[in-house]
């Protein structure tokens, strides 16, 4: 994360993008850094002394990062954080840890999965406030980049050989949709 992403506090809402549909997009990625951090807690709680965890780890230190800059993004824009921050805390933890006790592989697939849906998230809503909002696009644009890493990360760790791949993927991003659908609103 570079410098320009941690001091946000001189953007405004634009005049294209309304302060509520920012508050949306602010409330939805905390959401979803916070289920990223949860997910890797997880993770690292199954696979602790395991040669994954190293990696594991980068990662979660990375997620912990994106989600103290949307910590500092709710505070100076005045946005809540989602309702259902505590289920999102708690479904993060079970993902990560069901996911690692089927395996290093499923743990790997679990991220590539997240990964995939969030990556494209952030590409979208970037695009969505280039005009009215550059400064906080290129944030989204870093963080979708740094996303992405994490999914090639998981693939070289194997996570396409996970056991069930196709469906533990098909799975996690659908619930990753719905969840980016619910945190939006509340």
């Amino acid at each position: 994360m570079n410098d320009k992403m941690r001091n946000m506090s001189d953007t405004r809402p634009g005049a294209a993008t309304s302060t509520r549909r920012l508050d949306e997009i602010l409330r939805v990625d905390h959401a979803g850094e916070l289920g990223a951090v949860r997910i890797y807690q997880g993770q690292l709680a199954v696979l602790r002394n395991s040669p994954a965890a190293g990696i594991v780890r980068q990662m979660a230190d990375q997620e912990q990062r994106h989600k103290a800059l949307l910590d500092q993004l709710l505070n100076e824009r005045g946005a809540r954080p989602s309702v259902l921050d505590p289920l999102w805390s708690a479904a993060g933890f079970a993902l990560g840890a069901a996911s690692a006790l089927l395996g290093e592989k499923a743990a790997m697939a679990c991220t590539v999965a997240v990964e995939d849906v969030i990556g494209a998230h952030y590409g979208r809503q970037a695009k969505e406030i280039e005009a009215s909002e550059p400064t906080l696009a290129a944030a989204l644009h870093q963080l979708k980049d740094e996303e992405l890493e994490h999914l090639k990360t998981g693939l070289a760790e194997g996570a396409e050989k996970a056991p069930a791949y196709p469906l533990m993927s098909g799975l996690i991003k659908a619930g990753c949709r719905l969840a980016i659908k619910i945190a939006e609103k509340l």
